[in-house]
This record gives C-alpha cells, structure tokens and sequence, in this order.
C-alpha cells in the first residue's frame, strides 16, 4: 500500500524559536595574567621586586586583550598586587578582571547576553539549545533564563526533537 502523504518536519514548520547560546559566545582574544610567575621562591610575593618585574614587562602582548588575573600558586597574595596589575593593564588590555579564564569568559559572556532584547521573545515559544561545539558555563544557562522568564510563552532546554519542558505559561 502506497502512501502519497509528503513527510512534512513538523520542527521546521513550528513556531518554535531556537536560541543556541554559543552564537553568544565571546569572540575575543583571552589571556592570563598569573602573579604566581613573580612569587619569590614560589612562596611570596616581594613588593620591590614585583614592582620592578612589572616595570620591565612588556605590556604590549596583553594589547587589545582581555585579561584574566589571578595566582595559581597556594601563596597569600596581598589585593594592592592584583590592583597594581590591574593598573598596569589600564589603556592596554580591553577588558581586564580578576578571576580565571573560565570566569573572564563568563564575565564576558554576561556582557553580551544583556545585548538581547527579550521584547524579541514576548509570548513566544523558546528553545535554548542544549548542545555546543564550546563550553558553555551553567551560570550562563541560568542568566538567559532569567531574562527570558518574564517575557516568554513557554521555555525549553535541549533539541528541538527532544526537549525538556521548563515553564509554560497559560
């Protein structure tokens, strides 16, 4: 028995909204900056040492760079240092933060997020995309969900196909 009905992709014809988070994904150039490369004997950091490492680094590779400082050595670090290289980066690095890279990348990522406009999504139905090629932090997650909360019909998580109902409104 033959069957004349065309397949028809009911995901392609919905009024499903997919919103993949990796299109938000910072595309920036990162860096580290990590003090644990100027502790004397891996252990402490001595300030007249330090200021004059500091004075002699060549500040230009962090150009146009943003900069994730902090001191990966179990060492106490007193936060006049993170500020003084907080300093130095000033009117070189574009964006500079204490933290690791995962957290600069966060950071980053927040800042971008507030460029949605969730109006764009009032009583819509919306995905956020479950899967990425990149890493994308579970704060990041939440922080678009927060957004998008007061505004959407309804929001799932995951593929179009297989989806986890989250909120749907009435």
């Amino acid at each position: 028995m033959e069957n004349n009905n065309p397949i028809i992709n009911k995901v392609a014809t919905s009024d499903l909204i997919t919103l993949d988070l990796e299109d938000f994904y910072p595309k920036v150039d990162i860096t580290d900056f990590d003090l644990k490369d100027f502790l004397f004997m891996g252990l402490v950091l001595k300030e007249k040492d330090f200021r004059e490492s500091l004075k002699t680094l060549d500040w230009n590779k962090y150009y146009n760079k943003n900069v994730a400082i902090y001191c990966s050595a179990d060492a106490i670090v007193p936060m006049w240092a993170f500020m003084l290289v907080a300093v130095n980066l000033s009117g070189v690095a574009n964006y500079y933060r204490f933290g690791t890279s995962e957290e600069l990348i966060e950071d980053l990522f927040f800042q971008t997020l507030k460029n949605i406009r969730p109006e764009t999504y009032r009583d819509k139905k919306v995905l956020v995309k479950g899967c990425s090629t990149k890493e994308v932090a579970a704060s990041v997650y939440v922080e678009v969900a927060r957004i998008l909360l007061p505004h959407v019909k309804s929001l799932m998580y995951g593929e179009a196909c297989s989806n986890v109902p989250l909120m749907k409104r009435r």
